[in-house]
C-alpha cells in the first residue's frame, strides 16, 4: 500500500523527480484551459485599454521562461531539428488554426515520431513555432524552432522535433503556435494513448478482469486495480464506500518513479446513493510513441479525508515474452542506440530481442535494430562504449565481443532481409578469422588481439559463425571448410571434459584448464554443432550436440532441481555483469536443438525454465532476475531481463 502524501482532495499523488509542485484538479484544469485558449484568441487592436488587456493575456499564454535554446535536444529515431524534407510521411492530425487570416498547421510524421509547424498566407515578420509538453499540457517547452516569414515570402516552417522521449520515459504532446498580430495555437496532438484500445474506453468492454496485486484499503474502503491483460489496459475501482469517495489511476512510463503526464487519470466520484464506482480503462502501451512498458496503480480517497491510498505499481503481461520484452525496452537508450553501459551485452540483448520478434511475430521493437546499427557502426574511443576502443564495424581488441555483434547482425539479416546486416556480419567474421591460429594448440581462435588465451566462448562463436556465414552465401565452400576444421578441432581440443561439460578454456600447455563451467559456453557448443549438422547432414555433429545437451540437463553443475543454474546463482554468491546474461544464451542454442530433434525431454526442459522464472523470479513490474528459482540474494537489471527473455522466447517457440 502506498499512502499518497499529497491530500487527494487537492489532487494528485506525489510525482517523484518532478520539478514543479502538483496542483489541484481545479487549478490544473484552469491552467490547461488558459493554455488552450491560445488557440482561440484573435487580437484586433482597438483602444489602448484593450491593448493592455491583450498584452496581459499574451504574457500568460506565451511561456517566457522556455526559449527554444533552453530545450534539451531529444533523440529517438532521429534528433530534434531534423529538416522536414527528410520526413518519411506527413499527416495533419489536428485541425488547422485560422490566425488572423493565416493558416497555422501542425505537421506530423508518425514514422519518425516527430512534428513540425508551418504558417501560410502570412506576411513578413509573422512567426511560427512548436510547444512541447511533458506533463499533459500543464507546462511546456515553448518557441521550439521559432521561425519568421522572410521578406517577400508568405509562409515558413520550423524544423522537426520529437514528440516523445523513450530514453527518459516521457510521453510528450506538441502543438503548433504562431504570432501574426496575435498569438494562437492548434490543439495538442495525441493527448490520448491508444494501443489496441484507447484511453477512456469503458471497463465493461475489457477482455478480462485480472487483479495482479493486492487491493489497498482506506477508512473501510477497498481500492482495487483491474487489468485487461490481453489488451494491456487497466482501470481502478473503490468499494464499500459512499457518496463523494474518489478513485483514479496513475500511469508511469518509468516503473513508478514519476508520472508527470499520468496523474489522476479517470478520476471519478462515487455517486449519491452508491457504494462503489470505477474509472474508465487506460492503456499501458503507446506503440506510436515507442513506449511499451507503462505501469499503473489504483488510488482512492474517502470523501471525508484528504489523504489517499494506492496499490502497488503493475505492468500488464499480455503474454510472458511480450511482458519481458516491454520491460526490457524501458532500459534501451535510443540516443546512443544500446543498453548502457555494456558493449557485448548489448549485442546479445539485441539478439534476444530479434529472436523474440521472429518467434512471436511482434514488431513493436523492430525500430531498435536499425537504430542500434546506425548509432554504433562507427569509431568510438576507449571509455565511450567500453574499456576498449571500438574501431568501426563493431570491432575491438576483444575477439569475442566482436563475435557477439556478428551473431546479432546475422540474426538481424535473417529477420529483416536487409543485406547491410549480412555484410557487417561477414566483415566481423573476416576479422575473427584472422585470429584462427594452428601454430598454437593445433588451431582455435585467440580470445584477444594480444593472443593470451584460447577459450570456449570465442571458439564456440567461431564454429557457429563460420557455419552461419556459409549458409547465407550461395555457393560458398571456404567458410564451410573453416567450419568443418573448427568442429574437428573443438572436439579434440580438450575444452570438453570427461563429464561432457565445457570448461572455460585451455592452459598455455593446451590442456583443459578446469575453470568454471558456464552455461553460455555449453550453449554455444550445442548451438554450433547443431548448426553445422544442418549444413552438412553429418549425424556425428548432432550426436555431439545431444551429448552436450544431456550433460547440461543432468549435471548439478548446470541444473539444480530442474532449473538452469550458474555457479554464481548459489548461496551468497553474485554474478557479474557478464555472467548475468549467460543463461539466456544457453537457452537460445538449446532451444534450437530441441526444435530440430523434436525431443520431448528437451522441450520439457525449455518449458520448465520459463514456468519457473515466471512464477518465482518476477516482480509486479515484470522485472526478471538472475536466479530463475527465485532464491536470494537476487539481482535484477536489463542483462538479467534479456537472459530471461531468451528463456521465455524459447518456450514461446
Amino acid at each position: 500500500m502506498d499512502q499518497c502524501a499529497i491530500p487527494a482532495r487537492l489532487g494528485e499523488s506525489r510525482r517523484p523527480g518532478h520539478a514543479h509542485q502538483p496542483v489541484s484538479p481545479i487549478v490544473k484544469s484552469r491552467r490547461v484551459a488558459v493554455s488552450s485558449r491560445s488557440s482561440d484568441i484573435v487580437v484586433r487592436p482597438r483602444v489602448l485599454s484593450f491593448l493592455l488587456t491583450v498584452a496581459l493575456a499574451l504574457a500568460a499564454l506565451v511561456p517566457a521562461a522556455s526559449p527554444a535554446a533552453a530545450a534539451t535536444p531529444v533523440c529517438v529515431l532521429a534528433c530534434d531539428t531534423l529538416d522536414p524534407s527528410q520526413a518519411r510521411q506527413e499527416s495533419f492530425p489536428v485541425p488547422t488554426k485560422d490566425l488572423n487570416g493565416r493558416r497555422l498547421v501542425l505537421h506530423v510524421s508518425d514514422a519518425d515520431d516527430m512534428a513540425w509547424a508551418g504558417i501560410d498566407n502570412g506576411v513578413p515578420g509573422d512567426a511560427v513555432w512548436l510547444d512541447r509538453s511533458w506533463d499533459g499540457g500543464a507546462t511546456w517547452e515553448g518557441l521550439l524552432g521559432k521561425a519568421s516569414v522572410p521578406t517577400t515570402w508568405t509562409g515558413t516552417r520550423t524544423l522537426m522535433y520529437n514528440i516523445t522521449d523513450p530514453r527518459n520515459h516521457r510521453r510528450g504532446l506538441v502543438r503548433a503556435c504562431g504570432d501574426a498580430s496575435g498569438v494562437g495555437c492548434t490543439a495538442w496532438v495525441y493527448p490520448t494513448v491508444c494501443d489496441t484500445v484507447c484511453d477512456g474506453t469503458d471497463a465493461g468492454q475489457a477482455a478480462g478482469d485480472d487483479q495482479p496485486v493486492r487491493s489497498t484499503t482506506i477508512y473501510g474502503r477497498t481500492v482495487r486495480l483491474h487489468v485487461d491483460q490481453k489488451n494491456s489496459m487497466a482501470w481502478a475501482s473503490i468499494e464499500s464506500g459512499g457518496a463523494g469517495d474518489e478513485i483514479w489511476l496513475d500511469r508511469s512510463w518509468d516503473g513508478g518513479s514519476s508520472w508527470p503526464d499520468g496523474s489522476s487519470l479517470g478520476r471519478t466520484s462515487t455517486p449519491s446513493g452508491a457504494t462503489t464506482t470505477r474509472t474508465a480503462m487506460y492503456a499501458t502501451r503507446d506503440p506510436r510513441g515507442l513506449l511499451h512498458g507503462g505501469a499503473v496503480r489504483a488510488c482512492g480517497r474517502e470523501a471525508g479525508h484528504n489523504e489517499g491510498s494506492c496499490t502497488a505499481w503493475v505492468r500488464p503481461a499480455p503474454t510472458r515474452a511480450r511482458a519481458a520484452a516491454d520491460a526490457l525496452m524501458t532500459s534501451y537508450d535510443p540516443y546512443n542506440g544500446w543498453w548502457p553501459s555494456s558493449w557485448w551485452n548489448s549485442a546479445a540483448t539485441l539478439t534476444s530481442l530479434i529472436d523474440f520478434a521472429r518467434t512471436t511475430g511482434r514488431h513493436d521493437h523492430d525500430w531498435a535494430i536499425a537504430r542500434t546499427f546506425e548509432q554504433n557502426k562507427g569509431v568510438f574511443p576507449a571509455g565511450v562504449r567500453g574499456s576498449d576502443a571500438i574501431e568501426g564495424h563493431f570491432i575491438s581488441r576483444a575477439i569475442d565481443d566482436s563475435g557477439w555483434w556478428a551473431i546479432a547482425w546475422l540474426d538481424a539479416y535473417d529477420y529483416t532481409g536487409d543485406s547491410r546486416y549480412l555484410d557487417e556480419a561477414v566483415t566481423i567474421a573476416d576479422y575473427v578469422q584472422q585470429y584462427w591460429d594452428p601454430s598454437t594448440c593445433g588451431g582455435g581462435v585467440w580470445w584477444d588481439r594480444e593472443r593470451t588465451y584460447k577459450n570456449a566462448v570465442t571458439n564456440g562463436q567461431y564454429l557457429w559463425l563460420t557455419t552461419a556465414v556459409h549458409q547465407r552465401i550461395p555457393g560458398d565452400t571456404v567458410w564451410l571448410q573453416r567450419a568443418k576444421t573448427a568442429a574437428a578441432w573443438y572436439k579434440a581440443s580438450g575444452l570438453i571434459n570427461s563429464s561432457r561439460l565445457v570448461n572455460d578454456g585451455l592452459t598455455s600447455d593446451c590442456a583443459n584448464n578446469g575453470s568454471t563451467v558456464w552455461s553460455y559456453n555449453q550453449g554455444l557448443a550445442i548451438g554450433a554443432f547443431t548448426e553445422l549438422w544442418k549444413a552438412t547432414g553429418d549425424d556425428s555433429l548432432l550426436t555431439t550436440a545431444r551429448t552436450l545437451a544431456d550433460a547440461a540437463v543432468s549435471s548439478p553443475t548446470l541444473t539444480r532441481n530442474g532449473v538452469l543454474t550458474e555457479s554464481c546463482d548459489i548461496g551468497s554468491a553474485s554474478c557479474d555483469d557478464n555472467q548475468k546474461q549467460f543463461k539466456g544464451i544457453f537457452m537460445r542454442n538449446f532451444a534450437d536443438l530441441a526444435k530440430v530433434t523434436g525431443s520431448s525431454t528437451y522441450q520439457a526442459y525449455v518449458q520448465k525454465q520459463a514456468d519457473t522464472l515466471w512464477a518465482q523470479d518476477r516482480s509486479s513490474l515484470n522485472a526478471l532476475g538472475q536466479r530463475w528459482a527465485g532464491t536470494s540474494p537476487n539481482q535484477t537489471d536489463w542483462r538479467t531481463q534479456a537472459g530471461a527473455l531468451g528463456a521465455l522466447t524459447a518456450a514461446a517457440g
